[in-house]
């Protein structure tokens, strides 16, 4: 989730730097930094948080005449937010931006005699070139032959000094634009950067690859020969480019799930092995109990962690709603792991929560997504989700990943505590390193619920129902409704319904049923049928076609029950959407509430 820009020209060579970086902050402020080259010299600035830092750092570099830059904003996947682990990444002469991952760079690393001064995966690539045009003493051709050895997802900015007027650039699997007017040629990760320079654009392709320069622009297939530049007008604003041509900034953060899931687990997930270079060993020790405590949609995440503490780890686990924790007189053990969740980190009663197990002196644990906000700075360990920016106050994005990390820790404690096989973890991970295809969009699906959302703007309300895993499910399906459709909905046990609220059964109540196949199909089967019985009206989601349902909305065949609840993950969120779209409403900010609750 990183974002990068680069120039070549005449003009304010900083000022279209740190400008571009600001329209591009929303995919990472760990940190940020910029290199130009200009008249053989060498400017560069880095700096730790948000770009106000990098402007600081940078108000003493000037610029006048023709140069080239590049620059970069950080979300952290290898190595710490600091500055040595900040971009550009130099050798001894050239200087690099990246946003992706080289998924072979310990490999790579291992091979070069090079002096490494951060831990990230992208420091290989500039020591890399370097090496290729020690041989060659052709910075084109070393370039090639260095985006030859990598393996992963990438955009590539280089710059140096054996080639000083020249920007190289390569992409495979992450965004990367070129821009250019009469004058200047600009790159960025998105279009939003390049409104108001640029009058024309080009959208690279995997496996493109090339050399600007003020006169010339070569384009290259990686492993084939020349590739054609296609130019085309920007005619788009700055608001549109910003959401990347989505509708809302919900929508687009719906789809960036299947991206930014990758980068949750980067690093820390590779196949029968589960690990967090944040938490040291015998972090867990002495611990005989969890206590989850969150509030809204991180509270349905905790709660899904709960069952899955539970299940892999057999450690008892409750997940506690944070605004209702602290008044409770709660009984706080020192062999308890207390764990907060927030996606902000500012949450103010899971702040208080978060104070109370301090003051208790037990063992803390934060899982957010935005690294020096107060829960972080608080807590004794936190592990990041490395989500991104999450714009749309419904959050979607920011719960997919929570959950993600409290699967991860628990087959970490499973494999501390050896409660699972070696086997049970391999199937596990495995099915993990499956979780981007099961949040990946179908356009096939979303065009389904558009249509089937207009079935579902009347009524007197909503049941969403699951068993085990799939009610917390429920509870957050029903909330996104609630947050954007302003639709009355409620999350139930399926189990529960004959318990009471069945009574409200009739055909203008709604039921979203939450079918797994892998989990209690059985079950849930009968709870759906019971509701149907009494004339309710029913959307099962599921791979199996229930013969009762009214609508039916299927997703892919899984094996593995967490592959299932990550698929009607996106069905819940989309549906939630397109409802609340037909009712004319502000997806992005709905009426009453804010992003980061920060009172109690």
């Amino acid at each position: 989730m990183c974002g990068i820009v680069g120039y070549i020209g005449e003009g304010d060579i900083k000022g279209f730097l740190l400008e571009g970086l600001k329209e591009l902050e929303y995919r990472g402020y760990d940190s940020a930094g910029i290199a130009i080259l200009q008249n053989d010299n060498l400017h560069i600035a880095k700096a730790v948080g948000k770009l106000d830092n990098l402007i600081q750092k940078s108000k003493n570099i000037k610029t006048k005449g023709f140069g080239v830059g590049i620059g970069h904003t950080r979300w952290a996947t290898h190595g710490k937010p600091t500055e040595l682990n900040a971009h550009p990444h130099q050798g001894v002469f050239s200087y690099v931006v990246h946003n992706g991952i080289i998924e072979n760079f310990k490999e790579i690393k291992a091979q070069l005699d090079a002096q490494f001064v951060s831990q990230t995966d992208t420091e290989v690539i500039v020591h890399l070139f370097e090496k290729y045009f020690n041989q060659t003493k052709e910075a084109k051709k070393a370039f090639e032959q260095t985006i030859k050895r990598l393996k992963g997802a990438y955009a590539i900015l280089l710059i140096t000094k054996a080639d000083p007027n020249k920007i190289f650039f390569a992409k495979k699997g992450s965004p990367l634009i070129i821009g250019k007017n009469e004058k200047e040629i600009f790159f960025a990760s998105s279009d939003a950067p390049l409104i108001g320079h640029a009058k024309e654009v080009h959208y690279l392709e995997d496996d493109e690859w090339g050399v600007a320069s003020a006169h010339t622009m070569e384009l290259y297939k990686n492993g084939g020969g020349k590739s054609k530049l296609s130019f085309q007008p920007l005619t788009i604003d700055k608001e549109y480019a910003q959401k990347g041509g989505y509708r809302f900034f919900m929508e687009k953060e719906i789809y960036e799930q299947s991206d930014v899931i990758g980068d949750t687990m980067m690093g820390r997930v590779e196949e029968g092995d589960v690990h967090f270079e944040e938490i040291e060993e015998g972090f867990f020790d002495g611990i005989d109990a969890i206590k989850i405590c969150a509030c809204g949609t991180s509270y349905h995440a905790g709660l899904s962690g709960s069952y899955l503490l539970q299940r892999l780890a057999r450690i008892p686990t409750s997940s506690e709603i944070a605004s209702e924790f602290r008044y409770k007189e709660p009984i706080l053990r020192k062999d308890t792991l207390f764990i907060v969740i927030s996606q902000s980190g500012e949450t103010a009663d899971t702040l208080e929560a978060l104070k109370m197990a301090k003051a208790a002196g037990l063992k803390t644990l934060a899982i957010c997504n935005v690294d020096n906000s107060s829960i972080v700075r608080l807590a004794d360990r936190t592990i990041l989700t490395r989500a991104g920016i999450e714009k749309g106050v419904a959050s979607t994005k920011a719960f997919t990943t929570q959950v993600m990390v409290l699967w991860m820790l628990a087959l970490l404690l499973a494999k501390q505590r050896a409660t699972l096989t070696q086997e049970k973890i391999d199937e596990e991970t495995k099915a993990m390193l499956q979780t981007p295809k099961a949040l990946k969009v179908l356009p096939q699906l979303h065009e389904r619920l558009k249509r089937l959302s207009k079935r579902y703007l009347h009524g007197h309300g909503f049941f969403f129902i699951g068993r085990d895993l799939f009610y917390p499910l429920a509870l957050e399906g029903a909330l996104k409704l609630k947050e954007i459709s302003y639709l009355h909905a409620e999350g139930y046990p399926a189990g529960e319904m004959k318990h009471g609220p069945i009574a409200l059964a009739d055909p203008e109540l709604f039921t979203i049923a939450l079918m797994p196949r892998t989990l209690l199909y059985d079950k849930i089967k009968s709870n759906v049928e019971e509701l149907s019985a009494r004339d309710s009206t029913i959307c099962s989601i599921g791979h199996e076609w229930f013969e009762l349902a009214d609508d039916f909305i299927q997703i892919r065949r899984w094996t593995h029950p967490m592959l299932e609840y990550y698929d009607m993950s996106v069905v819940l969120q989309l549906l939630a959407m397109e409802i609340a779209i037909r009712l004319g409403n502000d997806v992005d900010m709905p009426r009453n509430l804010a992003k980061s609750v920060t009172v109690e």
